[in-house]
């Protein structure tokens, strides 16, 4: 079993107290990696290191070779791009179909294209208005300093790469904490930084429990910015610990999700049943922005479930090695306890079960933490799984007659992350488009990521966005700049 240190100023560290902690595959319950635990002293060093990173070297570097290096460290990730699929998917317990289709290639990519973005930061120039005419007025874009990336474990490398990469092309210094569920990936990027030639401290990776090492990380002096991606209540405690700083910090907050999808009587049902399975089962349902409340009208109610329970309970579930795997383990077995409550909660309560709604443990998948795909009919508007984040594969369904009252029932929720809908008639679509409150809606597809289109959400699901330009502004400070340039020539 490998050990991993902490990765410091370009230095591979123990903790500071010796602590360690150990990496399972949750798709079987072996053991895959040893890691250090951070303390929040070996969290202090790391951020010392990054600032003096920030000061010396990367902050007032070159966009070029900033770029550079960060093209060299995208090179190296796509050399062992199947070694960390492998890897990601026995940490993270999906498919290897899903890390090395997506995953390990989109957190590639992100190091490419932002750091060709890295080259494109301009100002702007403001003409005078009510200011003599000699005034100069110009706005700059610069780094903040020290940022925190912290990721969570449904996607440890490809979300960490997705707010490291443009807090590194903006010119900040970085210190990474992983999820300690999905710490493996994480710590080989600090192996293909090295290689890359990045400077000391300017990204460094410490490992370790989150009410302890993330909190000391959020909450350190040195820290300018976080980007963050993970639960609601761990968002609510950042920008409590952001809140108690002696100076505030800049928060990059992608939380949870409770995706709605519309399907019309008039929709492509074959389409509708397809992307359904990509935007609930995708990663066992464990994704942000999860299509879980399906929310279709009633004339199609029975043929469209009809199909979809029939798609569902036809995912093959197994190795997460094997390539012909649909559908992997949940994170844990006490995260499979938590979502099949949530089923048996809602069935109590009144609604359906339509299929699933167990574990799953037909070998080789008996070791693991495999969960049938769920479908609930007719849940109650009220109940805890229509209204909160379950992060499984579970389908809450409830009918609707007009498309205001679908809207209406879609936005009735404290998320606003994603949302889809199902029409061949446009004019609907583009109706709903503007009523649905959610960062990203998708129509006639399930959701997903274009790395230059703006990621994020509203309400409950957190602030700032995510990938393209908009992801990178995020780590840039705005500075207005204005000069008087002496007397008119012109007058004189």
């Amino acid at each position: 079993m490998k050990k991993y240190k902490l990765f410091i100023n370009n230095e591979w560290v123990d903790s500071s107290d010796g602590r360690t902690f150990t990496s399972s595959a949750p798709s079987t319950g072996q053991p895959i990696a040893e890691f250090a635990a951070a303390t929040a002293e070996d969290v202090g060093r790391a951020c010392a290191s990054a600032r003096r990173a920030f000061e010396v070297s990367w902050g007032d570097m070159d966009p070029d070779k900033r770029a550079d290096l960060m093209l060299k460290a995208a090179a190296i990730m796509r050399r062992r791009e199947r070694e960390l699929a492998e890897l990601e998917a026995l940490d993270t317990g999906k498919p290897i179909a899903e890390t090395a289709g997506f995953d390990i290639p989109f957190s590639s990519l992100a190091f490419e294209y932002f750091a060709n973005l890295a080259r494109e930061v301009q100002g702007h120039v403001i003409p005078p208005r009510n200011e003599p005419k000699t005034c100069f007025d110009f706005v700059t874009y610069e780094p903040y300093g020290v940022a925190a990336v912290i990721s969570p474990f449904n996607f440890p490398l490809h979300l960490l790469t997705r707010s490291l990469c443009p807090a590194l092309a903006a010119g900040n210094t970085a210190v990474c904490k992983a999820s300690s569920m999905t710490p493996v990936t994480t710590s080989i990027l600090g192996e293909i930084l090295l290689e890359a030639g990045f400077p000391p401290g300017v990204v460094n990776i410490v490992s370790g429990i989150g009410g302890e090492a993330g909190e000391a990380l959020a909450s350190h002096r040195e820290i300018d910015v976080i980007g963050f991606t993970g639960s609601e209540s761990v968002g609510r405690r950042l920008i409590e610990l952001s809140a108690r700083s002696p100076i505030l910090k800049k928060l990059v907050l992608e939380l949870g999700g409770k995706g709605p999808f519309i399907v019309e009587p008039d929709a492509d049902l074959t389409e509708a049943v397809g992307s359904t399975l990509l935007g609930l089962a995708y990663n066992q349902g464990e994704v942000c922005c999860a299509m879980t409340r399906l929310i279709v009208h009633e004339d199609i109610h029975d043929p469209l479930l009809e199909k979809l329970a029939a798609a569902m309970n036809a995912l093959r579930m197994g190795d997460v090695l094997d390539p012909r795997t649909q559908m992997g383990s949940l994170i844990s077995l006490s995260h499979l306890e938590k979502v099949d409550h949530f089923v048996k909660e809602a069935v109590r309560a009144g609604a359906k079960l339509v299929c699933g709604g167990a574990r799953y443990t037909v070998p080789p998948c008996d070791k693991g933490s495999y969960y049938r795909p769920t479908i609930l009919d007719d849940v109650s508007a009220g109940g805890s799984c229509w209204r909160d984040e379950i992060f499984g594969p579970v389908l809450s369904v409830r009918r609707y007659r007009d498309i205001k009252d679908a809207v209406r029932m879609a936005n009735d929720t404290s998320f606003g992350l994603g949302a889809n809908i199902f029409t061949r008639n446009y004019r609907t679509a583009y109706w709903a488009g503007r009523k649905l409150n959610a960062g990203s809606v998708w129509v006639n597809i399930q959701n997903g990521s274009q790395i230059a289109s703006p990621f994020g959400g509203n309400k409950n699901s957190g602030m700032g966005r995510e990938y393209g330009v908009f992801g990178l502004h995020e780590y840039l400070k705005v500075k207005s700049n204005v000069w008087n340039m002496g007397p008119d020539l012109m007058k004189e």
